[in-house]
């Protein structure tokens, strides 16, 4: 993939964010990815409001239409294939432990969690880090045929851990590269790769 499209690329995974966030995900330096983006925003291609950016409908639809291009080799290769799919089955996993992080049962109803139970928040972030153990030699496997994909492992292991120790906006903020936020980012990679679609 060149650089253009890796941007690009990095973009619709970093969905409204700055340009150095988006050079942290797609493992290019800032300026080049500065760069780009004053490009991609001159000719159409992406928008730019408070130093944030996002792909317009037409450029998103045009580098899906490469990735056939970019990855074709990655979508025949067993080595890529197996452990994409196996990352799929701890998927089904891993929105479990969120929607059990999000919500509890109480007098037998499920509400919002208000994480008052410490107990209860304590045994979601075990199993969210069993989940991470299962993910992690995957991530391994997909980053030795795409080495750029390593840096979604290091950044699991940082939001788990800095959960583990107490900060627990960690396991899902959204305003933060929390466990679910990057999972959610590698996922969509991983699918863009792929050439397929998100199953709501």
């Amino acid at each position: 993939m060149d650089v253009r499209d890796t941007v690009l690329h990095g973009v619709a995974l970093k969905r409204h964010s700055e340009a150095a966030d988006i050079a942290g995900i797609v493992g290019l330096p800032v300026e080049a990815v500065e760069r780009e983006l004053h490009l991609a925003v001159g000719t159409g291609r992406a928008i730019v409001h408070n130093d944030r950016y996002a792909l317009t409908p037409l450029a998103d639809v045009a580098l899906r239409s490469r990735y056939s291009l970019h990855y074709g080799d990655l979508r025949e290769n067993p080595a890529f294939v197996q452990p994409y799919e196996a990352f799929e089955r701890v998927n089904v996993a891993l929105k479990q432990v969120i929607t059990d992080w999000q919500t509890m049962t109480v007098g037998g109803k499920k509400v919002a969690n208000d994480h008052s139970d410490e107990e209860y928040d304590a045994g979601i972030i075990d199993r969210l880090g069993a989940i991470h153990e299962q993910v992690e030699p995957i991530i391994q496997r997909l980053a030795a045929q795409l080495p750029r994909l390593a840096i979604f492992g290091k950044k699991l292991l940082a939001a788990l851990e800095t959960a583990e120790d107490g900060d627990h906006e960690w396991v899902s903020d959204i305003r933060r590269e929390s466990y679910h936020t990057v999972w959610f980012e590698l996922h969509e990679d991983l699918l863009r790769i792929m050439g397929r679609e998100r199953q709501e």
